[in-house]
């Protein structure tokens, strides 16, 4: 099953970085930027972090709330927010159930090689928690992500 435009997302997302419950509901009346990524520290991953993070205070006067969701741990989550000073959670998706459910875990090739893995999306919602946008794959701009969130209609 994936997650589209117009279905709303589940209420229970995962645990953070420190292990606590992420619901929507925290997020109710702000618009959500929910963002997959493969792993934790690797170049594409942090620069997209990054943009998030130097762009965080213009998505929050847009209303946006961020998420970012890897299958990394809790641990390795804590050591890359302390690492680049991330203003936003991460939820630690280790069971792989959001990546399924939002249809993101999906075939890669790599050099010739089939593995599963996390195709680099970024759903955003409502602030009723309905998916109005998905930015995926190529189409995502990891070293200019939060203007393209700003820009996404």
């Amino acid at each position: 099953m994936a997650l589209h435009i117009g279905d709303r997302i589940p209420e229970e997302l995962g645990t953070d970085q420190h292990g606590e419950p992420v619901k929507a509901s925290h997020y109710a009346g702000k618009k959500l930027a929910i963002y997959f990524y493969p792993k934790d520290n690797t170049p594409g991953c942090t620069a997209q972090a990054c943009s998030l993070r130097d762009g965080y205070s213009d998505l929050q006067q847009a209303g946006y709330a961020v998420l970012g969701v890897s299958v990394d741990s809790e641990t390795s989550h804590q050591k890359f927010i302390n690492k680049h000073t991330l203003p936003f959670p991460l939820i630690a998706d280790t069971e792989k159930r959001l990546v399924q459910l939002f249809g993101v875990w999906q075939e890669k090739t790599m050099m010739g090689k089939r593995y599963m893995g996390t195709v680099r999306t970024t759903f955003l919602t409502d602030e009723q928690g309905v998916i109005t946008h998905v930015l995926a794959g190529r189409e995502v701009d990891t070293k200019n992500h939060a203007v393209q969130i700003l820009g996404s209609k």
